[in-house]
């Protein structure tokens, strides 16, 4: 099965002030602000929705096509994804800006400071799905995950009009989209990804209620953060999947990506919706149990057992054939 995922490739700039912004502030003088901080640590991680998901299903040995927007210096992330199994051929490279990158200072009281740099992501709306299926003999499913706008809603009419099955997982750019804008992207996926208050979100931005979201995709798998997920069908019983169990807690960031390399995995492999949201969890809390969203580690014994532990031998042994 060939996938392809669309969504933005970035960078995380975090550094560390160990004083308080609050202490450097000086009320009266709030409107000629002008500071600096002396930053003890710095720590750069490779990031963006598309990137996170593809780097998790390379690590499944899916092969994944990589669709987004990068600058010129995306060469060292790129020679990692292509490390990694990702396809990157396709990405779009700017001829006049930097890739996207998120900066962000965090004080001793984990008070933040931050801005985002969209930066080459603003031209993802060039890029077109045919010369990427054309190259790769067809596309199977495209999952449209968050990037430019107007890119995502230009992916999903692509994909309704060349009648390639498409997920939309519009995630942190529903806040940015209109009601219009959101209705014209997930109608007619196949799969529709959210959290719990992006759910809330996409049926107030739409209009639609929760039956009548169902009635414009096939399946709707919404994240419940510990509680695991749940899987929506139209006329079918809710399925709610528990969370896998998970060792150290470390960092979040990087948990919904690693669920849909899981799921999407699994479901490459054919299995049912309710075994890849299994795998999805799994996935999941490796990413939970490190610093970064693309420095964990998947090994087939690893996944197996946490399968295993987490619901049942019957589990493991359904994937295990695809590892």
């Amino acid at each position: 099965m060939r996938i392809a995922v669309a969504g933005s490739i970035a960078t995380d700039h975090l550094m560390s002030f160990e004083g308080r912004f609050a202490e450097q502030i000086i009320p009266e003088q709030i409107q000629q602000l002008s500071l600096s901080f002396l930053i003890d640590e710095l720590d750069v991680r490779r990031g963006g929705v598309a990137a996170n998901i593809c780097f998790g299903m390379g690590a499944f040995g899916l092969e994944p096509v990589l669709v987004g927007a990068a600058g010129a210096d995306f060469e060292d992330y790129r020679a990692w994804l292509d490390r990694h199994g990702v396809d990157t051929t396709s990405v779009y490279i700017s001829e006049l800006r930097h890739t996207a990158r998120f900066i962000c200072t965090t004080d001793r009281d984990q008070n933040q400071i931050a801005s985002f740099y969209a930066g080459a992501m603003a031209e993802a709306r060039n890029i077109e799905l045919k010369p990427i299926a054309d190259r790769v003999g067809g596309l199977d499913l495209v999952l449209i995950g968050a990037d430019d706008p107007d890119a995502m809603v230009r992916h999903s009419q692509e994909c309704r009009t060349r009648a390639i099955p498409f997920a939309a997982d519009p995630s942190q750019q529903l806040a940015r989209m209109d009601g219009e804008a959101v209705r014209d992207l997930i109608e007619g996926a196949a799969f529709l990804f959210s959290n719990e208050y992006e759910k809330a979100l996409a049926e107030q931005k739409t209009g639609w209620s929760d039956a009548e979201v169902l009635a414009q995709v096939g399946t709707r798998i919404t994240t419940l953060g510990a509680k695991g997920a749940r899987i929506d069908r139209r006329g079918e019983p809710s399925v709610h999947v528990p969370a896998a169990q998970v060792g150290e807690l470390v960092d979040p960031t990087g948990m919904g990506d690693a669920f849909r390399a899981g799921f999407l995995a699994a479901h490459a492999w054919g299995l049912g919706l309710e075994r890849a949201a299994q795998v999805g969890n799994a996935t999941a809390v490796h990413c939970l149990e490190v610093d970064g969203p693309q420095e964990y580690r998947l090994t087939a014994a690893g996944l197996l057992e946490r399968l295993e532990r987490s619901y049942g031998a019957e589990a493991a042994d359904e994937v295990r054939p695809f590892l």
